[in-house]
């Protein structure tokens, strides 16, 4: 089943803008409410205390005889004339003044302590009137409660302004984070699709979350990887067919020249031993097409070249003693098998394989008595005529050992593989 998969869940870019807000609003939410309640009896102590010292500042300007002789109530100086302010007697019965005739609040200020409550919608305040023996009369001030609501109300609008100016902001804020956030994200969704579509050409952006960037330049290296690998297994396909076809070649022209001879047995025996080479250069390649060519192990470059030796009419020459290298016994052969054979195809006898200890690595050369190669001609880059044809699998096997695979001299051409050594002074004796 091919496509995308059903996106299920919110975008980031929700849940992001949700939860930015919704903890801009909680935290707005735990701080205006307790400030609203402190806000509202702030208002109310301040109206309390303001309404106590116009209360006691009365009743040091009212005479003791008040009660008996009922009088016009003073106006202190810098009072709002909007209190309603009475003289009553210390069972609450008003003497004088404004106010209802009966007010509980004046009668407990029979006690000598300033009262205050709210009482018929006014906030009230009652102080006593002290003489020099008793509590003569009380005196009561009070003002509309709305005023003190009407403050606490434009306080909390005000705060409820602020409230939502702080959430939007927090939610511009919370939109832009999101964005930023989501976007590498979505870009990232967007190339692995790309990637998975064939297009290995995506790369990296920063964007500056350090995450994201980790993702981006990771899939970016994937991509390479990738593409190189799908490059690398294209030629690969390509250069096998042309190893394949030689021995394949051999052994079909064989086998017609078996049909015209009196006894096949040799034909068949020749033919078995060119069936075991075909097979074996099979397996060798399906090794490295898979990439399990080996564990590279100690190479024994003496036993590779003496199973030359045997399969071609080559000269072999090992000294004694070879440097100690690990390399892939497949990938080696098959890379020995392209340069004999473009010797073979292309060059002339003698033709010379030669093991020469570097100090630092192993050279194994390949050369013939061909003609060479022209100059300006690059036999590694793509096949071509002379000594062109599979060399550019070859080196590609040389660099996947570490080594390399040059062209040492053109005329007459000699071919070198170049093998480091496991380790300097690790040395082995062949047996002579």
């Amino acid at each position: 089943m091919t496509g995308n998969p059903p996106a299920e869940g919110r975008p980031l870019r929700r849940r992001v803008l949700v939860a930015i807000v919704g903890v801009a609003a909680a935290a707005v939410v735990l701080f205006a409410l307790p400030l609203a309640v402190v806000l509202q009896r702030l208002y109310r102590d301040e109206a309390v205390v303001s309404l106590e010292r116009d209360a006691t500042r009365i009743s040091a300007e009212v005479p003791d005889s008040i009660a008996r002789d009922p009088r016009p109530v003073p106006i202190v100086t810098r009072m709002s004339r909007r209190l309603t302010v009475g003289v009553y007697t210390l069972d609450g019965r008003r003497v004088t003044g404004r106010g209802p005739d009966y007010s509980p609040v004046a009668g407990n200020a029979d006690d000598g302590h300033v009262h205050e409550a709210v009482e018929q919608g006014l906030l009230t305040v009652s102080a006593p009137v002290p003489s020099d023996e008793s509590i003569v009369a009380v005196i009561r001030v009070a003002t509309p409660y709305d005023r003190i609501s009407a403050r606490v109300e434009r306080a909390w609008l005000l705060m409820a302004g602020l409230a939502t100016l702080v959430v939007g902001l927090a939610a511009v804020v919370a939109r832009r984070q999101a964005g930023r956030l989501a976007a590498p994200l979505e870009r990232l969704t967007r190339d692995a699709q790309a990637l998975g579509s064939g297009d290995f050409s995506i790369r990296a952006r920063t964007v500056g979350v350090r995450e994201a960037d980790a993702a981006s330049h990771a899939l970016e290296a994937t991509a390479r990887r990738l593409g190189d690998v799908l490059d690398r297994e294209r030629a690969f396909s390509a250069h096998v067919s042309h190893q394949l076809r030689t021995p394949l070649t051999g052994l079909l022209l064989g086998l017609e020249a078996g049909l015209t001879e009196d006894d096949p047995h040799a034909v068949i025996r020749t033919a078995l031993d060119r069936g075991e080479h075909l097979q074996e250069i099979i397996e060798d390649l399906v090794r490295l097409s898979r990439g399990s060519a080996g564990d590279h192990g100690v190479l024994d470059v003496r036993a590779l070249l003496d199973e030359v030796r045997t399969r071609t009419d080559v000269t072999v020459r090992v000294p004694d003693e070879l440097p100690e290298v690990r390399a892939s016994l497949a990938a080696v052969r098959q890379i020995l098998r392209v340069l004999l054979d473009n010797a073979v195809t292309h060059g002339r006898p003698p033709i010379t394989v030669s093991a020469t200890d570097l100090g630092s690595g192993l050279a194994i050369d390949v050369t013939d008595d061909g003609p060479g190669v022209p100059d300006g001609v690059d036999v590694f880059r793509a096949p071509a005529d002379g000594h062109g044809i599979g060399l550019a699998l070859a080196r590609s096997l040389a660099e996947a050992e570490g080594g390399r695979l040059i062209l040492r001299r053109s005329s007459p051409p000699t071919f070198s593989l170049l093998l480091p050594a496991g380790g300097y002074g690790s040395r082995h004796q062949s047996p002579s």
